[in-house]
Parts: structure tokens; C-alpha cells; sequence
């Protein structure tokens, strides 16, 4: 069964994850999942999100240097920080 969510990116990593899924065969939506399968099948296999192997493929669709934020936030103040970025 598929479930829908909502993800913010930037519009640039969005637009080179496009083509290279189209290149793959695969939606986006598709090669999001494959990634978050990947991540999450061996979930102590990985002491840090460096050594995720999917952090290449991040690496090459992002213009500046990947920095992950690992800060947790409530709900509320994400849903604040998502209303506010569409203004």
C-alpha cells in the first residue's frame, strides 16, 4: 500500500533527482523509496549518515557541499517552518 507524504527540497536537487530517475526507469517517488528501503533494511549497519551509500548519490545531485540536520523539532514548529518558507 502506498502512503502519501510531503517533502520540502531544493528545487535544483529536485530537478537533477528527476532526470536521473527518468534515466533509471523509475518516478522520483520510486527512487525516493528504493533509497529510503535501502537505508532502512540494515538500520544498525550504519554508525553515521556518512556511511549511508546513498550519501554519493546525494553528493552528486546537490550543487553545494551535503550537510545533514539532525535536529529534532515538534511537529508544530515544523509545520510553523513549512507554512513560513511558502511565503
Amino acid at each position: 500500500m502506498d502512503t502519501k507524504i510531503t517533502l520540502s527540497f531544493d528545487q535544483n536537487v529536485i530537478e537533477k533527482a528527476k532526470d536521473f530517475a527518468a534515466s533509471q526507469g523509475i518516478s522520483l517517488s520510486r527512487l525516493t523509496e528504493f533509497l529510503y528501503e535501502k537505508i532502512t533494511s540494515a538500520p544498525k549497519a550504519y554508525a553515521s549518515l556518512e556511511d549511508i551509500p546513498i550519501s554519493d548519490f546525494v553528493r552528486m545531485v546537490a550543487e553545494e557541499e551535503v550537510t545533514y540536520k539532525t535536529m529534532a523539532k515538534s511537529s508544530k514548529s515544523m509545520k510553523k517552518e513549512y507554512y513560513e518558507s511558502l511565503k
